[in-house]
């Protein structure tokens, strides 16, 4: 991508006027992306994007600045102007590099490139006639296609250079149901580290209708109670509440500055025995695995907490030199016009002893959320406020009527410690996941969990 002696010279003339630390970071991406509505495409864009970023470090400070020009001259001159930004003695030295060949983890059996348009837009077809024949109430569907594969170069002045491949690819149908006016929305969506191969691995007919049911179960709903429940929580994709609600809470970006409800908590019981959890980046082929993050440095798997104590956080090279700690191989950004920072890769519950059954069983009134929906979170106090997409009353240990319009409110320090029971039924799930290095997959996923107690709110029938 960018020919070792030129990056060589670079990194030295990051160094010429000030910093301690350099390193270059080249992407080249081909993007595809296409949307669908009511079974016309609304949109379809293919492209490359191409860009050079440089960081250097003094200290605890740093700068970061990019540029889509990779000639020698556009790139010397940017790195010496960040050089002097960023203070510190010059350094005149010859940056020895060594390459590193990652071992392939994630291998990609049918190059999304190679597929012709028109062959996705039948597999958009499929789902969205689906969910559009399922029920006579759905009166809006959009599909969604994407792959991308991103090369990626990264070198620093320690002597790491290093080369990468990544490809995702990912389909979502979102369906709206509207009955006397009101209207409810359904959203199920797949996506993977892999090629056109996953294709052979989903049913986009079966996503297209279970998004559509979602929506007209919904609009049938009546509106969710509101109080202190207990609530049981489905496997995959109800994962996103420990990935917002604690993960974001766990990456050093936050814990570094003393920003986060765990900072300073390793080693000290921060949840129910029964909960672990871990974040790992070399699981082949997950949505958000990778062979090295972006700093370089190899994934790896990450014990966040383990029988309830917290074992570890998510560390970028930065924010280590912060905590004074070691890095996790958990830098992560979305393009080259971000400098990275700690975040998430696949962040799991792992499973448990308990069965699903005996969760609903135990509870003589509560709420059974089978998808959550979106949310937000607040590091600093581990509040967190999440969007139910599909709830259900449970009365008597049965789950019975659906309910619509419920959130679930709470803190992540008070929801790990009521998990009273962690299924053994696991799956995986997947998003996008924005923070200050941009929207970047995240693998997110966890068994059924119970919960013994959360504040839920619901709304009155309009």
């Amino acid at each position: 991508m960018l020919d070792r002696k030129l990056v060589q010279e670079v990194l030295a003339a990051a160094l010429s006027k000030g910093g301690d630390f350099a390193e270059i970071y080249v992407e080249d991406r081909l993007n595809t992306s296409i949307d669908m509505m009511k079974g016309k495409i609304e949109s379809s864009l293919s492209g490359r994007d191409y860009g050079v970023g440089i960081r250097i470090f003094n200290g605890l400070n740093s700068v970061y600045t990019y540029t889509n020009q990779s000639d020698r001259l556009t790139l010397l001159k940017m790195a010496q102007n960040a050089s002097m930004a960023v203070g510190g003695m010059p350094q005149n030295l010859a940056v020895d590099l060594t390459i590193a060949s990652p071992h392939d983890k994630h291998p990609i059996r049918i190059r999304p490139e190679q597929i012709p348009k028109s062959d996705k837009i039948n597999l958009m077809r499929l789902g969205s006639e689906a969910a559009t024949h399922y029920d006579s109430r759905i009166n809006q569907v959009v599909v969604r296609y994407l792959d991308y594969t991103q090369n990626v170069l990264i070198a620093n002045s320690e002597g790491r250079f290093v080369e990468d491949s990544r490809t995702r690819t990912r389909y979502t149908v979102s369906t709206v149901a509207g009955k006397n006016g009101k209207m409810q929305t359904g959203f199920i969506g797949k996506g993977a580290g892999k090629g056109f191969e996953l294709y052979d691995e989903i049913d986009v007919a079966h996503i297209g209708r279970e998004a559509a049911r979602v929506a007209c179960t919904m609009l049938d709903a009546k509106p969710s109670p509101s109080g202190k429940f207990p609530v049981v929580i489905e496997n995959k994709f109800g994962g996103v509440i420990f990935h917002e609600a604690c993960g974001h809470g766990l990456e050093a970006t936050s814990v570094a500055k003393g920003n986060s409800v765990f900072a300073g908590k390793l080693g000290e019981k921060i949840a129910s025995e029964v909960v672990n959890a871990v974040d790992d980046g070399t699981i082949p082929n997950e949505w958000g695995s990778m062979n090295i993050d972006d700093e370089g440095t190899p994934t790896k798997r990450n014990v966040l907490i383990e029988n309830g104590i917290l074992k570890g956080y998510m560390v970028d090279k930065l924010n280590a030199r912060r905590m004074n700690t070691d890095i996790t191989g958990s830098a992560r950004r979305q393009s080259y016009k971000y400098a990275p920072t700690s975040r998430m890769t696949n962040t799991y519950i792992l499973n448990g002893h308990s069965k699903f059954e005996d969760m609903i069983q135990s509870v003589e009134k509560g709420i059974y959320a089978k998808y959550l929906g979106g949310g937000s979170v607040n590091t600093a106090t581990g509040e967190f406020n999440f969007a139910v997409q599909e709830a259900y009353l449970i009365e008597n240990g049965t789950i019975t009527s659906p309910v619509k319009g419920a959130t679930l409110i709470g803190t992540g320090l008070d929801i790990l410690k009521k998990i009273e029971m962690v299924g053994d039924n696991f799956e995986s799930g997947e998003g996008m996941c924005g923070s200050v290095s941009g929207s970047i997959p995240a693998g997110l996923g966890q068994p059924a969990l119970k919960v013994s107690e959360i504040t839920v709110g619901g709304r009155e029938e309009n």
